[in-house]
């Protein structure tokens, strides 16, 4: 989806629409969760601490994000995904991997189902989605981000290779922005100079992550499109307006939190072994502290003494905290069975 909270609030208010618009806090501790094509010309961006985002652009419209709505509009736009694949991955609630090559409609060209799903998420919900089609999942989504907004871009078999050899560094999914700059410090700024360096060598430098840079270098993806993608971890976490110390206003922030993790297990109908505290000091360092059970917990008083003995490892005088999470993870596992391999063809 283009800008998707944003796209949302200017669908809803018809006085947000061609304005510059920021979904998040406003105030000195705010994040921006999105913002919409027109504030980004001023280059504020998701992810931005709210006090820049303002000073890059002095007309930006803060909106406070309204989660429900999101979801909302994002359980339409899955279900026109479901009348096409029952290959569907979502990575967020903007966005999802998609299996065209059989689907429910029969239909032969990946390049026109692209087509039909993107006038169906416009004509029923009013907003523009881009599409990336290609062989693979990192080809997919390279191209999904060619041609936004309201846009879609096709990667063809034959010229996969070509295009990733031509492809800056720093536009390859999966390499941020701190993995960019060291390739640029070791030469490479593009993927022909990545498809120069040697499999040993990417480990070497990178450890698990270089078979996944060698690969990609390639245009090789063998990731499926996994439509039960198994949960990894649940959690809250609270940036304070106000930095706090110390047990007693630490200890009340975080039992705000673990409320709303125990809120979300029991949504999420989900078991955990290991609770983990996530905090981010006034300095931005961040540490974490872990403990697990031996079985699978869902209740509070089972968490309770994974809680407070995280909390009796901490020295909540330490320094001032700007930022607490909870997160519980290490969920039972799922018994898959394997398919038998096939190899299958669809048209672009």
């Amino acid at each position: 989806m283009d800008a998707f909270y944003a796209s949302v609030e200017q669908l809803d208010n018809p006085d947000l629409r061609g304005m510059p618009v920021a979904v998040g806090g406003s105030s000195e501790r705010g994040v921006v969760a999105a913002a919409s094509y027109e504030a980004r010309k001023f280059g504020v961006h998701s992810a931005m601490p709210s006090k820049i985002a303002a000073r890059k652009c002095p007309d930006l419209i803060f909106v406070k994000a309204r989660f429900p709505r999101y979801k909302e509009i994002s359980y339409q736009i899955r279900e026109i995904f479901e009348q096409y694949t029952d290959l569907v991955e979502p990575l967020s609630l903007d966005e999802a991997y998609l299996d065209v090559t059989v689907n429910n409609k029969g239909i032969p060209s990946a390049t026109l189902i692209a087509k039909a799903i993107r006038k169906e998420i416009l004509d029923q919900t009013g907003l523009t989605a881009s599409a990336g089609i290609s062989i693979n999942k990192f080809l997919a989504k390279t191209a999904s981000d060619i041609n936004k907004p309201n846009g879609m871009a096709v990667i063809l078999p034959e010229e996969a290779e070509a295009f990733v050899e031509k492809l800056p560094i720093q536009k390859f999914h999966g390499i941020g922005k701190v993995t960019a700059e060291k390739f640029r410090h070791m030469g490479i700024f593009h993927g022909r100079d990545l498809k120069l360096l040697s499999l040993q060598r990417l480990i070497a430098a990178f450890g698990k992550s270089g078979k996944y840079y060698y690969d990609i270098a390639r245009a090789i993806d063998h990731r499926k499109v996994n439509p039960n993608r198994i949960r990894k971890s649940l959690g809250a976490e609270r940036t304070f307006s106000e930095d706090i110390i110390g047990e007693n206003d630490c200890f009340e922030a975080l039992d705000r939190i673990y409320e709303e993790v125990l809120r979300r297990i029991a949504n999420a109908s989900v078991k955990a072994k290991t609770l983990t505290i996530k905090i981010k000091y006034n300095d931005f360092t961040v540490i974490t502290r872990q403990k697990s059970s031996i079985d699978h917990l869902q209740t509070k008083d089972e968490f309770d003494y994974l809680l407070n003995d995280l909390k009796n490892e901490i020295d909540w005088d330490e320094k001032p905290i700007r930022l607490l999470g909870l997160s519980v993870s290490n969920f039972p596992e799922k018994k898959v069975e394997a398919d038998e391999p096939r190899q299958l063809t669809i048209r672009f």
